[in-house]
């Protein structure tokens, strides 16, 4: 919610109220909005359900004109059974893949340097889909958080400007202020 930040700053709110008022955005916005992942998902249902009934409409019309020869009917009924169960098989196997890759990227969403590549470590043969839920994606998510943190953006000390380490004149502690005479005894802890 970066942008929102942005966009309240720009705008003259003052800091102190903005993290309150994204707060009450986040928990406004699903009441009145459809989420981008659940728009594309039934977008992408609804073009493959139309491409579906227009080639089921070309079938039946194919049968009408067969309807002369009724062994040969028979069979090409039975072939477009079997094409339709396939099809019908592939078609919910893309839509649950397309689900739990919508529900991964939404999890991820800001959590991670690179999205692609902690979405490729879910175990997606785990992944099970209850409804709008999908069961076991918050556990495997935990576990990747504690086992390969480094791919997680760090919550602490964002906002920070400068953290403690080496600075050119500085006392390595952060703190800005120049060294002694020698830095090798300053770090050291000797005096001269």
């Amino acid at each position: 919610m970066e942008w929102l930040k942005t966009l309240l700053k720009n705008a003259g709110v003052e800091e102190s109220k903005i993290d309150g008022i994204v707060t009450d955005f986040n928990k406004e916005v699903p009441k009145h909005l459809i989420p981008k992942d659940k728009y594309n998902e039934l977008s992408e249902k609804t073009k493959k359900l139309e491409g579906d009934i227009t080639q089921r409409d070309k079938q039946i019309e194919d049968l009408g004109k067969m309807a002369g020869a009724s062994e040969d009917l028979k069979k090409q009924i039975q072939q477009l059974q079997d094409e339709n169960k396939t099809a019908k098989e592939k078609y919910e196997a893309e839509l649950k893949d397309l689900t739990l890759t919508n529900a991964i990227k939404s999890a991820l969403a800001g959590k991670v340097h690179d999205e692609s590549l902690v979405a490729g470590l879910f175990d997606r043969a785990r992944l099970v889909i209850d409804g709008d839920k999908v069961v076991g994606l918050d556990d495997q998510l935990k576990t990747l958080q504690e086992s390969k943190a480094f791919l997680f953006k760090s919550e602490e000390g964002q906002g920070q400007g400068q953290q403690a380490g080496f600075r050119i004149g500085g006392d390595g502690q952060g703190s800005g202020q120049g060294g002694s005479a020698d830095p090798f005894v300053a770090a050291l802890g000797l005096k001269k």
